[in-house]
């Protein structure tokens, strides 16, 4: 007797029956469950009804983008055919008359016969013979007559009718308007141009379509197979093939492909990135013209799938695409930042909360250009705070001085020295942060984060630190400083992100002398222009994204403002940057003094700019006296030798002919007036200048109004009234 439970009933329904036979009966395998599957086995229809994994649409509509890009290809294409032609009319015009006039003497050779009345011609000779043959026989001669009169008659009205219809056409077009006679000898001009073409001649040209770049199927798969991609074939066998999942269609400027390997070959999307020059050399194009990219699982890509783009011509090169913060009165960092444009002229943007950047690449590639986009947006939000060093001391970062928080320009002793106290104070300032953040309730700091609610209730803005030529710092520094400042930029950039701050760094080639390793690979966001090799740019970028694709060594002197931009382990792209240069950054950096005066967070060093506050006041000083103050800064004398070599630096054109009598010349028509001719720094008492006796010759009610003062004070999260952890005991 088999022995069975009773199926307890749960929610109303009865569970599976369990046996407790070891071994189930026949009846209960064979069971089938209701309602079966398509793709059963068993189910006669399960061919029938499974839909085909098959695109109902063509490659180029199966998406807005892709028929706006060929509909715009297209008119393009028809716009360069109709000036092509239109640039040949007279040509055609000349080729148009010649076909014409041989058409015309094909009609009448055509048309003789039968004017002449050819048709009858041979019975009367045959009958002009037998008469000249037989002369007596009349009736033969009677028989000519009448059939030579039949032909003259023929000839005379069918002579007639052409002449007639000759006539009227002359008489109708002299006396038709001009547009109508033009229609009247297009009427019998082109049909005697096509009667008079022939078989070797052709009213119009065969342009070439205007594509530097042709691509199909065939081409690509010859050109993966020559760079090792794909193995060979044997005999009339071509081998292995990719599978397009898209294209190749017409894309913007350029052509547009997806395509998976085969199977069986052992080769991945990465090893085409890696062969991207190999590709190009085979598809006869510049490297830089292959956009290349792994096409991910969450857009329905595999290890095995590639989504390329091959550009008709270069498509880093033409007028520079200006940026978008010009024209903005103001940005919140909060938002990604405008960068500039891909290959195919997509914007592009980056985030920088909780990130840190790193710029490298050669001189005049256009790196710190680049790099003044991300303070540029930062100077358009109030609650940002400046920190900035600029280890070359040039004009780049100078109109920063009047929005910098700390501005430090320079690699002497004194800068070197300011930069290592505007560390202390970031630190500082960052722990001071986290001691506030910790003492927030979750409900306003639910992940221990700054917030820009946090930012305007607790007056704690987001800090920009933004230093420029590093190498130029660590060089000139001893191997202890070295050391400590290169672990307090390892903490600011490693911590800093949670608690508002944004490392904004850039070094020409970093090596382990001028950049750390350690200190470049915490760095989240990296960019880099043109560099020499695969090893410099594997150096800015990371190790290994040269082979992956991201390789700043392809490009050229000609790419200025465009580098390779790392956001991630896998992702990059090749970005031409916006154009923002000097004029445009000192305007911006105007503004931006104009905001934190108006949200009262105006603070550090820009308040002591005098410059700025003769600007607001509507005095003017002497430009070198500015340049004078600015290049002393970290300093309260310097010998006149190095006073005019940082001169020099900011600007070549102005004081790059200067010598000492021309400079005290300058200064003193001013206004300094010097108390001393001698100065001593560093124990050497050479001919200098003080500071103090170049502030002199300022207005007392500019150096009163540009006061250095302090942040305003933060409060505290739990009575809203000034903390202890302010700034000022900060």
């Amino acid at each position: 007797m088999t022995e069975t439970l009773t199926p307890p009933v749960v929610n109303g329904h009865a569970n599976p029956q369990v046996s407790l036979l070891k071994f189930a009966p026949e009846a209960a395998i064979d069971e089938q469950p209701e309602g079966e599957a398509v793709d059963r086995p068993d189910n006669p229809l399960a061919d029938w009804l499974t839909v085909p994994d098959v695109p109902i649409l063509p490659t180029w509509a199966r998406s807005a983008a892709s028929i706006k890009a060929n509909t715009v290809a297209l008119g393009r294409l028809c716009l360069w055919h109709t000036r092509y032609h239109l640039l040949r009319a007279p040509k055609y015009a000349l080729r148009a008359a010649w076909l014409a006039a041989k058409g015309l003497w094909r009609a009448v050779r055509g048309l003789w016969p039968t004017l002449t009345a050819h048709d009858q011609t041979a019975p009367v000779k045959a009958l002009r013979a037998q008469v000249k043959a037989k002369p007596e026989d009349v009736e033969t001669a009677a028989r000519y007559a009448l059939a030579h009169r039949q032909r003259t008659i023929t000839r005379r009205w069918r002579f007639g009718a052409a002449a007639t219809a000759v006539a009227a056409t002359a008489v109708g077009w002299y006396l038709a308007p001009l547009p109508v006679q033009a229609g009247m000898a297009a009427a019998v001009a082109f049909p005697l141009a096509y009667l008079g073409r022939g078989d070797d001649a052709q009213l119009l040209d065969n342009p070439t379509p205007p594509l530097r770049v042709d691509m199909s199927a065939q081409q690509l798969n010859d050109a993966l197979r020559a760079a090792g991609l794909l193995k060979q074939g044997k005999g009339d066998d071509d081998g292995p093939r990719i599978t397009c999942v898209m294209g190749p269609v017409r894309d913007g400027r350029g052509w547009a492909v997806i395509f998976d390997l085969p199977k069986g070959g052992g080769k991945t999307a990465a090893d085409v990135l890696a062969k991207r020059t190999a590709i190009a050399a085979e598809l006869g194009v510049d490297e830089i013209q292959v956009i290349a990219s792994r096409v991910r699982a969450a857009a329905g890509g595999n290890a095995g799938r590639v989504s390329m783009w091959v550009a008709d011509d270069d498509p880093y090169l033409g007028s520079p695409n200006p940026s978008p913060l010009v024209k903005a009165e103001t940005f919140s960092v909060w938002d990604p930042i405008p960068f500039g444009q891909d290959a195919r002229g997509n914007r592009i943007t980056v985030p920088v909360m909780w990130q840190s950047l790193f710029f490298g690449g050669l001189p005049r590639r256009g790196k710190t250009f680049t790099q003044r986009l991300m303070t540029a947006a930062g100077l358009l939000d109030p609650y940002v705070r400046h920190y900035v060093a600029d280890g070359k001391g040039g004009a780049d970062w100078m109109p920063m001085k009047a929005v910098a928080h700390r501005l430090v320009m320079g690699a002497e002793d004194d800068a070197v020295e300011a930069l290592k106290a505007m560390l202390k104070e970031l630190l500082a300032e960052m722990e001071r942060r986290f001691v506030l953040l910790r003492g927030l309730p979750v409900s306003v700091c639910p992940e221990g984060k700054l917030t820009p609610a946090i930012v305007e209730k607790y007056n704690v803005p987001v800090i920009f630190v933004t230093i420029d030529e590093l190498q130029e710092y660590f060089t000139a520094m001893e191997k202890d400083d070295r050391e400590q400042v290169i672990n307090d930029l390892c903490r600011i950039a490693r911590r800093g992100p949670a608690a508002g701050f944004v490392s904004n760094f850039a070094s020409q080639r970093p090596d382990a002398e001028s950049v750390p390793t350690k200190l470049r690979e915490i760095i989240t966001l990296r960019y880099c222009t043109q560099v020499v090799d695969q090893t410099s740019s594997d150096m800015v970028l990371g190790k290994g994204k040269a082979a992956q694709g991201a390789d700043a060594s392809v490009l050229s002197e000609e790419h200025k403002g465009t580098g390779v931009l790392v956001t991630g382990p896998a992702s990059f792209v090749t970005s031409r940057a916006d154009f923002l240069d000097g004029p445009a950054f000192s305007e911006i950096c105007q503004r931006g003094r104009a905001l934190r005066q108006k949200h009262g967070q105006l603070t550090g060093d820009a308040v002591g700019d005098v410059t700025a506050a003769a600007d607001q006041a509507g005095l003017s000083i002497a430009p070198v006296l500015s340049d004078c103050l600015d290049v002393m800064r970290h300093t309260d004398r310097m010998h006149t030798a190095d006073l005019l070599d940082r001169l020099v630096n900011v600007d070549e054109d102005r004081y790059g002919d200067w010598d000492a009598e021309q400079l005290a010349s300058e200064l003193e028509a001013a206004g300094v007036d010097r108390t001393t001719k001698q100065v001593k720094v560093g124990g050497i008492n050479r001919a200098g200048y003080r500071r103090a006796d170049l502030e002199a010759a300022v207005p007392a009610e500019l150096l009163l109004s540009a006061r250095r003062v302090e942040p305003t004070p933060a409060t505290d999260p739990a009575t809203d009234t000034p903390s202890d952890d302010s700034p000022e005991s900060a």
